[in-house]
């Protein structure tokens, strides 16, 4: 099968299933009923929360179910600024985060708090050091992936747990996309995850908190799940997604080894099968089933329906893939190119014939997407004294970079290029275009409508 889009959401383990159905006619009583059909729900309830702990490397009271791992996120962050606000409110993200944790990073500032977003380098990680000088006297909490759920770049989560556990700030660690493979290593405070993308069921998060964190759950609470987690808990789902966690673990060792070669035929096979690509993340400090690129004078959408008729299932961080029309957060964070997108994770599993086959088809899809663009009409480009002008008003990336590169040559080597667009992603491809291409950046400028691009031709 051709399913490659695991890091958003993993095919159901065969152990989940079985548990899941197992569960059904054991779990459904109220574990917090004292007759036997509730102590039968509640041994389940335990052993899997011991099982799940076991996992994380955590005390078995330390962990609570969520009904997902945004919810575990939500409840995370918005408890731990709540428990330490007499420190501060003070919150430090990265800016390659998952969007559960950016939104809580905007309610807490809309409620009066201070966000301060660490940057990223070319290949998606944060510098540790960036960590410590983000940390302020009032931070109350810092967040950082284990590994980014768009590129696959894994984050340097033990070294900055260190610099905030000196500073006596808790690190809440979103797990989501590691936690399958093995535990976080590092003195983290905090960790959430979510069940659906080791192979569990959906429905079903982790939230773990450190004895010792102060914390103080905010909202409605009831009894259930520490005070951290209310409502009525789904047995069967946590029990399928605690035996789904452990048998991925026990395949774990053996399968990042074959799914990293699989990936590493494809980045290095995109290159060399497709022209103007550029593979990005972390080559070397990255998951094992990951691998995204970009591909340019391409549409993101387009692409995407080409590989999904060939029977491939793939995701896109593209801004004309999204319905707000703006570029991944993530590929912006990075200053790579985001047109063209394409971000390919395999299951547990994923066969080797459907990699051979994906890397057959992608070049005549490619191909196919960029013939269908097809080039800018003369009229289009015009000439201001020195420097030529694209008129890509209106229209959508890839289109102004495309016009740019058609045109690029019409002018000496020195001369300028006036790109005119009101697409948002054309302020990161542009200049992703230009340091793949060796052209020089000028820089933007103010136009009547929409933002003008300034590059010099420099080969």
């Amino acid at each position: 099968m051709g399913y490659f889009d695991a890091a958003s959401s993993a095919p159901l383990h065969p152990v989940a299933r079985q548990a899941l159905l197992a569960s059904l006619d054991e779990g459904w009583a109220d574990p917090a009923r004292l007759y036997k059909e509730g102590r039968r729900a509640r041994l389940l309830l335990d052993a899997a929360r011991e099982a799940a702990a076991e996992a994380v490397g955590c005390r078995a009271d330390e962990l609570v179910f969520t009904s997902s791992g945004s919810r575990a996120v939500h409840t995370g962050v918005a408890g731990a600024l709540a428990g330490r606000r007499r420190v501060g409110r003070h919150l430090i993200v990265s800016a390659v985060e998952h969007s559960s944790v950016l939104h809580s990073a905007e309610a807490h500032e809309a409620g009066g708090g201070s966000v301060t977003q660490v940057p990223v380098d070319r290949g998606g990680a944060v510098d540790p050091i960036a960590y410590g000088a983000a940390l302020r006297a009032d931070t109350a909490l810092a967040c950082l992936q284990s590994a980014n759920h768009e590129v696959g770049t894994e984050q340097p989560v033990g070294a900055v747990a260190q610099v905030c556990r000196e500073a006596g700030v808790p690190l809440l660690v979103d797990a989501a996309q590691t936690l399958g493979w093995g535990p976080v290593d590092g003195d983290w405070s905090l960790l959430t995850a979510s069940a659906h993308k080791w192979g569990g069921p959906s429905g079903v998060g982790l939230l773990v908190v450190r004895k010792g964190v102060r914390f103080a759950a905010q909202g409605p609470v009831d009894e259930r799940e520490s005070g951290r987690a209310p409502g009525f808990e789904n047995i069967p789902a946590i029990v399928a997604a605690a035996a789904s966690l452990r048998a991925v673990r026990a395949e774990a060792a053996e399968e990042s080894v074959r799914l990293r070669e699989l990936t590493d035929r494809i980045r290095a096979g995109v290159p060399r099968l497709v022209p103007d690509v550029e593979v990005v993340g972390d080559p070397a400090r990255r998951l094992p089933g990951i691998v995204t690129f970009s591909c340019l004078y391409v549409d993101g959408e387009a692409l995407l329906h080409e590989l999904d008729r060939e029977g491939f299932s793939v995701s896109s961080g593209s801004s004309c893939t999204s319905s707000t029309l703006t570029p991944s957060h993530v590929l912006r964070a990075m200053g790579v190119l985001s047109e063209g997108n394409v971000r390919v994770s395999l299951p547990p599993g994923a066969a080797e014939e459907d990699v051979e086959r994906f890397l057959e088809v992608l070049p005549r899809a490619v191909a196919a997407v960029r013939e269908k663009l097809g080039a800018p009409v003369a009229s289009e480009v015009v000439r201001e004294e020195d420097v030529l002008v694209v008129d890509s008003l209106g229209k959508r990336c890839p289109i102004p970079v495309i016009e740019l590169a058609k045109v690029i040559g019409d002018v000496p080597v020195g001369g300028l290029v006036r790109v005119l667009s009101d697409d948002e992603a054309a302020r990161l491809d542009i200049p992703a275009w230009c340091e793949m291409r060796g052209q020089e950046y000028v820089g933007e400028e103010p136009a009547d409508q929409g933002t003008a691009y300034l590059v010099r031709r420099a080969s």
